[in-house]
């Protein structure tokens, strides 16, 4: 519960609209509006919360329990605990706060559809691995890890389910972008080019949109710019053409 509020507290504090918190019984999650539509830092720094409170949890209780404050072997098993969630929740599997860590570190180098993509399958990967490793121990002359299995399939589950919605997940995306780049217009900002032949579908040029930077779309046509777009009106485009989602650029034309 801690866990979680530290995540709470510090969406909060950034303005994020939380829905509600789940308390599971393999641990919880904040669910907000915000997922995907706000900036990296931002989302790091929330994702980051609840592991960074209990590492302080530890420290503090390996503190006072060295200092005859608290019992110290209350206190030492009680650090061991809090430690091992904090390691745990920073796994490379969503929804773990490590998972989500990894997306931000994805979406500040690549398109954010591959972004999407790839941390699916890292987490798929790491979620067979913990079946895998709950599994193992009889090999071994050991007994399964049956809470440990219980988690991993909990987490296979969940990131079969996400990848399934990926198109979901990126078309939210696409539609909140439009507020976010108007902020950033209205600040000031540098624009990246995206450069592609005018006879492109718009459906691969909105997969190469990064979420932390800005677009201008360069329409080549036999070596030559024939127009430049910004990213808005692709996008308007694109969504107007579903559920096709295969126009190109002589759309615009």
């Amino acid at each position: 519960m801690l866990h979680e509020l530290a995540h709470l507290w510090t969406a909060l504090r950034f303005g994020w609209k939380v829905r509600e918190v789940k308390l599971l019984p393999f641990g919880g999650v904040v669910e907000t509006e915000e997922a995907g539509s706000v900036p990296a830092r931002e989302e790091a720094l929330v994702a980051a919360a609840g592991p960074a409170y209990n590492v302080l949890l530890s420290l503090a209780a390996w503190g006072l329990g060295h200092a005859g404050l608290i019992d110290q072997v209350w206190a030492e098993d009680f650090a061991r605990a809090s430690g091992l969630i904090a390691a745990f929740n920073l796994l490379p599997v969503l929804p773990l706060d490590g998972g989500k860590l990894l997306q931000c570190w994805f979406c500040l180098h690549f398109p954010y559809h591959r972004t999407l993509i790839w941390s699916a399958r890292i987490s798929l990967l790491f979620s067979a691995a913990v079946i895998l490793g709950a599994l193992s121990p009889p090999l071994y002359g050991g007994l399964v890890h049956l809470n440990l299995l219980a988690i991993g399939l909990f987490l296979f589950a969940s990131n079969w389910t996400y990848m399934r919605n990926l198109p979901f997940v990126f078309l939210r995306f696409l539609v909140r972008r439009a507020e976010r780049a108007s902020i950033r217009i209205d600040a000031g900002t540098l624009a990246q080019p995206i450069v592609v032949s005018r006879h492109r579908q718009l459906s691969h040029v909105v997969r190469l949109l990064m979420k932390e930077r800005y677009h201008l779309v360069y329409m080549m046509d036999h070596g030559k710019i024939s127009r430049v777009l910004p990213e808005g009106q692709v996008i308007d485009g694109f969504l107007g053409s579903l559920p096709e989602g295969n126009a190109d650029f002589r759309f615009f034309m």
